[in-house]
């Protein structure tokens, strides 16, 4: 795993039993520099691994390129004299590719659990996408739908020796098949991880797609994946009132609480295809009875 983990000696104590002393695995958190053309852009907190992948997935999600081929190259820089700890990403924008507004520059360290932090104003947390999702006809099987979060933890090859990793995937809304699987100690890191991979694979926009997260849906989730043009977002925890406003705004299907053979939907429900006006049934009851689960 190289410098994606690490290993620490703990103490594990069992009250009412046995108290020892084992080596164990750590998630690695450092921080990377995101440049561009040379100039300091972000400094997001992320675990090491698909470094491309995450910059250039956090410049689509700022509005700053649409398609991978918009950045022509990448390269690891020295972050000390004569040492390289691959912690700084300088990337190039391809020629005609205006450089990064002054909005999207982040004023300070952005932390694994914050993927707006640092911005410079209200007004440049909401960042216009070029893809329309309202449209998008993808109509997705629910009971395909259930069985992501269980392939999204399958897959976790780190989290399996860490405990410490959220992911994020992308799923064929159609068939379901899995396009890539990206983990890291940020949720939004894993999300712009598997943003970047597919605009460098020249899929942007997504159509048709499903962002599959774990933990909660927050705004900042709803804005990368609108950004990207995926129109549909689940998540296993709750979303934020924010995200849900701007989920209806977008259009975008915003499934929460994607739990076992249940789902809570929030936004765009006749993306879901037994998700017929003469199917729901009111319950009033239903939302106290899903957050307590």
């Amino acid at each position: 795993m190289g410098r994606i983990t690490a290993r620490a000696r703990v103490t594990r104590i069992t009250v009412g039993g046995a108290t020892t002393r084992r080596d164990d695995v750590l998630t690695v958190e450092e921080p990377l520099e995101i440049r561009v053309g040379g100039s300091p852009l972000a400094v997001t907190m992320r675990t090491p691994g698909h470094d491309v992948d995450l910059a250039v997935g956090f410049l689509v999600s700022e509005g700053v390129v649409r398609r991978g081929d918009e950045v022509a190259g990448a390269i690891h820089c020295a972050s000390g004299p004569g040492e390289n700890t691959y912690n700084v990403l300088d990337l190039t924008l391809a020629p005609g590719v205006r450089p990064p507004d002054a909005s999207v520059q982040r004023n300070f360290l952005t932390t694994s659990s914050c993927g707006m932090c640092g911005k410079a104003s209200i007004d440049a947390v909401r960042t216009r996408s070029a893809f329309s999702i309202d449209g998008d006809p993808v109509r997705v099987d629910p009971a395909m739908l259930t069985g992501f979060p269980e392939r999204l933890r399958a897959g976790q090859e780190v989290f399996e020796k860490t405990g410490g990793l959220h992911a994020a995937a992308l799923f064929d809304g159609r068939t379901g098949e899995q396009l890539v699987l990206r983990e890291d100690v940020g949720r939004h890191n894993a999300v712009d991880k598997v943003v970047g991979w597919a605009a460098r694979e020249g899929l942007l926009p997504l159509r048709g797609v499903v962002l599959q997260a774990s933990g909660r849906a927050s705004f900042e989730l709803t804005q990368k994946a609108v950004m990207a043009g995926i129109p549909m977002l689940a998540a296993v925890s709750a979303p934020s009132s924010l995200a849900v406003e701007h989920a209806k705004e977008a259009g975008l299907t915003l499934v929460g609480f994607l739990r076992g053979d249940s789902m809570v939907v929030y936004s765009r429900p006749e993306r879901l295809l037994e998700a017929s006006d003469d199917s729901i049934r009111s319950d009033a009851s239903a939302p106290t009875a899903d957050r307590a689960r």
